[in-house]
């Protein structure tokens, strides 16, 4: 997806909610931003590492996420909820991504597609 807060193109993603899984915040942040309804599958990697994960906010304030990314199939087609956030939304090959894409997602698109079944963590 095209994000509208930069112009980059990246994976869906978003907060788990109160009283949400991370599998059903998955399902949902997904069908948000792009209309697609997944089935979440392989965990392919857990991000942590505070050179890439610190966040500063704005107003100074600083937080260290921790994102898991997941494997999924695409089941069906709907509308995105939050338009908002999204200027576009495309299918590409992992060797053939769009430019400019947002880094952190390069590398667990790469951890993802190198398979092996267990989860990369970083």
């Amino acid at each position: 997806m095209r994000r509208s807060d930069n112009g980059h193109w990246g994976l869906p993603g978003g907060y788990v909610e109160p009283g949400e899984s991370v599998l059903q915040a998955v399902v949902r942040e997904v069908a948000e931003e792009t209309g697609v309804a997944v089935e979440p599958g392989r965990l392919a990697g857990v991000y942590s590492d505070p050179v890439r994960q610190v966040v500063v906010y704005p107003d100074g304030g600083r937080v260290q996420a921790v994102n898991l990314c997941f494997e999924a199939r695409a089941v069906g087609q709907g509308e995105a909820t939050t338009p908002e956030e999204t200027l576009a939304v495309d299918w590409f090959a992992a060797d053939a991504l769009p430019r400019p894409f947002v880094p952190t997602h390069i590398v667990r698109i790469r951890d993802a597609a190198a398979g092996g079944g267990g989860a990369r963590i970083r």
